[in-house]
């Protein structure tokens, strides 16, 4: 068996049905595999964040096939040749949860809060949405950060909760079920 090698597609354009399924066949028939994907609805366009995987053959065909994919799907994409994930990294993946009423920099002092202490956020999900009854604008965060071996939980744990108080963020961390 060939070693996998990996293209991180990136792909933007106006939401509308059948895009997942245009694209996603397209990589199929190039005879390339879709390892990891993310996707969403941002507004009225649609993102997807695609790791495609397959013989340096197939993954040249599929680089050679962005011009002519990007105008039969009217999207914008872009592609980056990548290698796969290092699975020696010894950190410990965990969920953070965080709601608070919205107001800037949420997401900056959260990132850097995680980021002075070497921790890696590896997904990240963030939403706003009006508060039942009184209607008031809240934000919510949710993330998956991956905590190097050495750092002890328990103090990290204590530290994000005084730090979350602090801002007035209602927040929970907790190791992530696989």
């Amino acid at each position: 068996m060939s070693t996998q090698n990996y293209l991180v597609i990136s792909a933007l354009g106006k939401d509308r049905p059948g895009i997942v399924d245009e694209l996603s066949k397209a990589i199929l028939d190039i005879g390339c595999n879709i390892a990891d994907s993310r996707m969403t609805v941002l507004g009225g366009e649609f993102a997807i964040l695609l790791m495609v995987e397959g013989n340096w053959n197939t993954l040249g065909k599929m680089e050679e096939a962005i011009v002519s994919l990007e105008q039969q799907l009217d999207l914008t994409i872009i592609v980056k040749r990548t290698e796969g994930r290092d699975k020696s990294d010894p950190s410990l993946p965990y969920v953070v949860d965080v709601v608070s009423l919205d107001h800037p920099g949420i997401v900056h002092q959260l990132a850097n809060f995680f980021s002075q202490r070497r921790i890696n956020i590896e997904d990240m999900a963030t939403t706003s949405y009006a508060a039942p009854h009184t209607g008031t604008i809240m934000f919510s965060v949710h993330m998956t950060v991956g905590i190097p071996a050495d750092i002890h939980i328990a103090s990290l744990r204590e530290d994000f909760m005084e730090f979350c108080d602090a801002i007035n963020l209602d927040a929970i961390i907790e190791p992530a079920q696989r």
